[in-house]
C-alpha cells in the first residue's frame, strides 16, 4: 500500500497583515509579505506564487535594509501601491521604501503608520462620486462596466469624511478591493485636502497633503491571525 507524502513546506517564510485596520484593530486589507525575496526571485515565479496567494497584494522584499521591494497583484506587476508599503514600512521597520518612482519615506506615529507618495504614481483609477454613503453601500460588486472604479461620497463634507469602494474589475478573482491607498491619494489630489475614508467592511484610511505636493497615507497596520 502506498503511503501519501506530505508536500514540503515552501522555500518561503510569509507574513500576512492587515493593513488600514479600524480604531478596533478589525479589518483591513490582506497583504503578504515574502520577506527573503531571494526563495522567490523570478518574476514568472512572484507572479504565480500572488496568483496562488489571492491578495490584493503581495510584497516580495529584495533588500530588508534599503527598502527594496516588488509588488504583485494577482494578474500584474505594480511599479506602486498604497496599503503594501504601508504594511511594508510598518513590518521592515525603515524610514524610506527605494522604488523605480522614487523614493517613499516612512513614519510611525502612535497606532498610526505614515507613509510620503506622490499621487502621480499611483496607477489610473476611475474616481466616481455618487450623492450619499448609503449609495455608495448598495452599489454591487462589482458594478458593472470597465475599469478600476473607486466609488466615493461624502459622509462629512465639513470634516473631510469619505465614504468609499473599491472595485479592480480587472478578473484577477479580486471582486472588491477592501482597502486602496493609491486611490486614496488620488482623491486626495483632487479634492485638495486631507481626508478620513471609510472603505470596505471598515477599514480607515487618512490622507494629508502637503504644500510641495507630496501626500501622507497612514493607517493602522496588524498582523493577521
Amino acid at each position: 500500500m502506498e503511503h501519501a507524502h506530505p508536500e514540503p513546506p515552501p522555500p518561503y517564510d510569509l507574513d500576512v497583515l492587515r493593513v488600514f485596520c479600524d480604531p478596533y484593530g478589525r479589518h483591513g486589507n490582506a497583504l503578504g509579505v515574502v520577506r527573503e525575496g531571494s526563495a522567490c526571485p523570478g518574476e514568472d515565479e512572484r507572479q504565480a506564487l500572488a496568483r496562488k496567494l489571492e491578495f490584493s497584494e503581495t510584497v516580495f522584499v529584495d533588500d530588508p535594509e534599503r527598502g527594496h521591494v516588488d509588488i504583485y497583484t494577482p494578474s500584474g506587476r505594480l511599479p506602486f501601491a498604497g496599503h503594501p508599503l504601508v504594511g511594508a514600512a510598518w513590518l521592515l521597520d525603515i524610514e524610506v521604501l527605494e522604488l523605480a518612482v522614487g523614493d517613499v519615506f516612512a513614519r510611525q506615529d502612535g497606532e498610526f503608520s505614515w507613509i510620503t507618495a506622490r499621487a502621480e504614481w499611483a496607477p489610473p483609477r476611475i474616481l466616481t462620486r455618487y450623492g450619499s454613503a448609503a449609495e455608495v453601500d448598495a452599489l454591487p460588486s462589482p458594478p458593472p462596466g470597465e475599469g478600476w472604479l473607486y466609488a466615493w461620497a461624502w459622509e462629512d463634507e465639513a470634516a473631510g469624511r469619505v465614504r468609499a469602494r473599491g472595485f479592480p474589475r480587472r478578473g484577477d478573482g479580486i471582486t472588491e478591493d477592501e482597502a486602496t491607498g493609491a486611490a486614496a491619494l488620488l482623491l486626495t489630489a483632487e479634492l485638495g485636502r486631507a481626508l478620513n475614508i471609510t472603505q470596505g467592511q471598515g477599514s480607515q484610511l487618512l490622507t494629508a497633503p502637503a504644500p510641495d505636493g507630496t501626500i501622507e497615507l497612514g493607517g493602522r497596520v496588524r498582523l493577521a491571525s
